[in-house]
């Protein structure tokens, strides 16, 4: 296998939009499958499912609103949309997330339902 088909840790948490304690922590978990170097340091597969995922909105926080255990985040993408995520308290700390800041939402669903 060559060494262009692994990312380092870093480069994966990056490329997935997650923070490097994230990604470990995920490792871990068995949430994300991992290999190991000569060193013991992490690599990712680049084709890794985890890395697949292909709708990505790049866009600003709008607003964040925490509570309790849950935080909801919504983010002004390019689009005349916006994107609104329910996620973890503990994932918008680690994140940082703040109004005004730049971020990227990553959706990877096997259904995506639309109204009108």
């Amino acid at each position: 296998m060559s060494s262009q088909e692994l990312l380092t840790a870093s480069e994966a948490a990056r490329a997935l939009g997650i923070s490097l304690d994230t990604l470990r922590r995920w490792d871990r978990a068995g949430r994300i499958r991992t290999e190991r170097d000569n060193a013991n340091r992490r690599l990712v597969r680049r084709k890794s499912e985890e890395l697949s995922a292909r709708n990505r909105f790049r866009g600003v926080v709008r607003a964040v609103e925490v509570d309790g255990f849950l935080a909801r985040v919504e983010l002004d993408i390019t689009a005349p949309a916006r994107v609104v995520a329910i996620i973890t308290r503990e994932a918008t700390e680690e994140l940082g997330l703040r109004p005004g800041q730049e971020a990227v939402a990553v959706v990877k669903s096997t259904s995506v339902m639309v109204e009108r």
